[in-house]
């Protein structure tokens, strides 16, 4: 079977991701007056061995995650100002910033970017899983995040899902690790 060249043909997209100007007030705003919850805050992130633009990068955010529906809703918050895709002119504010694809094959990816002459932006590990976001050519705010999640970790995103399907608003920000 030939390897995909299309970013569609990874899979769907499963999650919007933002970058708010107002973290918290954000959190609100997708809690009480969109109902989507509980987001899940997991605070201090560094990937390993985080590439930004093929160069080591020290950058360190934090990140609520929510579901609507079966569409996961990402707000991140970048805490320092290390080159990322968060800062600089990456770094789009209170609008659709990347949207995710769960990918099976990283190398797949990979192979993807290349044939769509997509820049890779950010390469690195969260635990035992791979990401990478990519520009496929169309500038800030239509970056694509490709994760490859290790099948043999727990699934936090199903925890997500499930909590999401019982928010009645009371307790509407978790925080993780």
């Amino acid at each position: 079977m030939p390897r995909p060249r299309r970013f569609a043909d990874l899979g769907p997209v499963m999650q919007l991701a933002f970058v708010p100007s107002d973290f918290e007030a954000a959190l609100r705003h997708w809690t009480g007056t969109m109902g989507v919850g509980p987001f899940f805050l997991i605070e201090n992130i560094r990937l390993e061995e985080m590439r930004y633009r093929g160069q080591p990068t020290d950058a360190v955010f934090s990140l609520a995650l929510a579901y609507w529906g079966d569409t996961q809703i990402e707000l991140i918050r970048p805490d320092n100002a290390a080159p990322s895709i968060y800062t600089g002119p990456y770094g789009v504010r209170d609008r659709l910033h990347h949207v995710c694809i769960l990918v099976e094959d990283i190398a797949e990816a990979y192979a993807t970017c290349a044939a769509a002459g997509a820049e890779i932006l950010v390469e690195g590990r969260f635990g035992s899983s791979r990401v990478l976001y990519a520009d496929p050519g169309t500038g800030p705010g239509t970056v694509v995040e490709l994760l490859a999640r290790d099948p043999a970790a727990p699934d936090l995103f199903a925890v997500i899902r499930e909590a999401a399907r019982t928010f009645d608003g009371r307790d509407p920000v978790r925080r993780l690790g």
